[in-house]
């Protein structure tokens, strides 16, 4: 993929959550929430402060993220659906 996002900003592919509880009930599609974890395909390289100087994120590709249930903005790239969000709405890295 030939994406880059600016500044705070990372592009996250969702997870899918399991279809089946622990007791093993089936969950249909009609009745899923969206996930709310995902992975970090690409981040930006920072933000920058008052003096210039780039402040690296706390996330990096490849990190399982877990983030806000509406944070972000969905987007389609290559055929794929993925949100970008800025930085502070990832919740912690799972």
């Amino acid at each position: 993929m030939n994406f880059q996002p600016l500044h705070d900003r990372v592009l996250v592919e969702r997870l899918e959550q399991e279809n089946k509880t622990e007791s093993g009930i089936i969950i249909p599609d009609t009745a899923k929430e969206k996930p709310m974890q995902g992975k970090v395909i690409a981040a930006g390289k920072g933000i920058k402060d008052e003096k210039g100087n780039v402040s690296p994120l706390d996330v990096k590709v490849g990190d399982k993220i877990l983030f806000a249930k509406w944070g972000g903005t969905e987007v389609k790239l290559e055929g794929k659906e993925y949100l970008i969000m800025k930085e502070s709405d990832i919740l912690g890295i799972v």
